[in-house]
């Protein structure tokens, strides 16, 4: 059984969460009219190997919703992190980038 450590809760089994898609993939502004950057949000998915950040929703516990990396070969689990503090994070470095 996979263990996934709750920045709230804990370490928690894997059975109190669900997934819920992948934390990398970044929804184009509502006002984008190409129906091409739509398409790849909506369908185009990768399957990646190796280290991946994950949306995983914490159901029986919390309820909160955390980005967790996660090797996709081995499920060896990395850093997890509440998704709101991540959200806060990038938003933070796309200000910067730009």
């Amino acid at each position: 059984m996979i263990r996934i450590e709750c920045p709230v809760c804990g370490q928690r089994p894997e059975t109190e969460f669900t997934y819920g898609g992948d934390a990398t993939v970044r929804r184009p502004e509502m006002t984008n009219e190409d129906p091409q950057a739509w398409i790849e949000y909506v369908f185009m998915r990768g399957n990646p190997r190796g280290w991946h950040r994950e949306y995983w929703h914490h159901v029986q516990g919390c309820r909160q919703w955390i980005v967790l990396e996660r090797n996709t070969l081995s499920h060896e689990i990395g850093q997890a992190e509440l998704a709101r503090d991540a959200a806060r994070a990038w938003s933070r470095t796309s200000e910067a980038a730009e």
